[in-house]
């Protein structure tokens, strides 16, 4: 998928917002930023080596910034917030406590277009593509700042998929009563698993998967990324599978402490994060064509509707319990309708909040 322009859709929504121009400039920054990577392989991950190229590309903008790997996403947070970091790149689960309208894109469903009865993956990165364009745009940068922090560009990090150890399970019924883990820092999650009647079990990025491989859950979300360095394959093994049906396309979002780095540097790192789209791409396609084809599993056509519904009256009542930013939604569905405006939500007033 190539980079496009979406000029005119980005100008629209931010004219509906009521968005202009400027945003108060960050004080200059003191040399040698500290710049905290979370990555599944630490020093070694896609995430970590993107991030090698950023940093060369900084020196242009001003910034001296040190890199420092975190296999550990708390710790890599805990250590941004308490000033050891004066830059964090983590999952939009963690940066949504920094600023929650970007981290939209990490909500249920909110990326997802049905076409022909089935959920259309490359017009689905298209309205993350277009996503993250708008928030890159001059015009939106107050979108971006949350007091001293500031959302310093956003990549596609894959979609996370159901990993069932049972292929059996093939609908939202067969959940019911199965154990299936949940993000304690993510409280929507536990809310949607309720919601089919399944049972939340608390968890983190560091211990998901091994709940996943000794039994203790039935089912995990987790990207392609996720399958070999977690070896998810052992949880799966011969009964198990992985459903083709995207639950949410996760993102990697930077953010800063703007009183560290100097005036106008998030706008130009915005702008460099958003050139990378399809490198970031590519490296998710990659993981999902090592994962072997017989592991994976489809729904039906039915199902495969039936359920994209479900995850967006789900991202309704989870955000009128305030768990989900209702502007950043709002932003989503109008670049939602741009993509696919037969869709006939576009002709209702979901997620059009005042």
């Amino acid at each position: 998928m190539k980079f496009k322009p979406a000029q005119g859709l980005a100008a629209s929504v931010l004219a509906t917002l009521g968005l202009t121009l400027g945003v108060a400039a960050p004080a200059q920054a003191a040399a040698n930023s500290k710049l905290c990577v979370y990555d599944l392989l630490g020093a070694t991950g896609d995430v970590y080596n993107m991030s090698k190229d950023y940093v060369v590309a900084a020196k242009q903008w001003g910034a001296d910034i040190e890199l420092r790997a975190y296999t550990d996403e708390r710790i890599a947070t805990q250590d941004f917030i308490a000033g050891e970091c004066d830059a964090l790149y983590a999952t939009g689960f963690r940066t949504r406590q920094f600023n929650a309208t970007t981290a939209v894109l990490d909500s249920l469903g909110v990326s997802s277009i049905v076409k022909n009865n089935k959920v259309d993956m490359p017009a689905s990165y298209d309205v993350v593509r277009r996503a993250i364009q708008l928030f890159a745009q001059p015009a939106a940068a107050k979108l971006n700042v949350n007091g001293k922090y500031e959302i310093a560009g956003i990549i596609p990090f894959g979609t996370a998929y159901p990993v069932i150890n049972d292929r059996k399970i093939r609908t939202v019924e067969d959940l019911a009563g199965k154990k299936i883990a949940a993000f304690d820092y993510d409280k929507a999650q536990a809310v949607m698993i309720q919601k089919i009647g399944a049972q939340p079990v608390s968890a983190d990025i560091t211990n998901f998967a091994s709940k996943f491989n000794n039994g203790a859950v039935d089912m995990i979300a987790a990207p392609a990324a996720a399958y070999k360095p977690l070896e998810l394959y052992r949880g799966i093994g011969t009964k198990g599978a992985i459903n083709r049906f995207p639950i949410v396309i996760l993102s990697y979002q930077m953010v800063i402490n703007n009183t560290k780095f100097p005036s106008g540097f998030g706008a130009k790192s915005r702008t460099y994060w958003l050139s990378q789209f399809d490198r970031a791409l590519s490296i998710i396609t990659r993981a999902e064509k090592s994962i072997p084809e017989g592991t994976w599993s489809d729904l039906t056509p039915e199902n495969m509707i039936k359920y994209t519904v479900m995850l967006r009256e789900s991202r309704v009542s989870i955000a009128d319990q305030g768990l989900y930013d209702k502007g950043g939604l709002k932003i989503l569905k109008k670049i939602r309708c741009g993509v696919n405006p037969a869709d006939s939500e576009c002709s209702t007033n979901s997620e059009n909040w005042n």
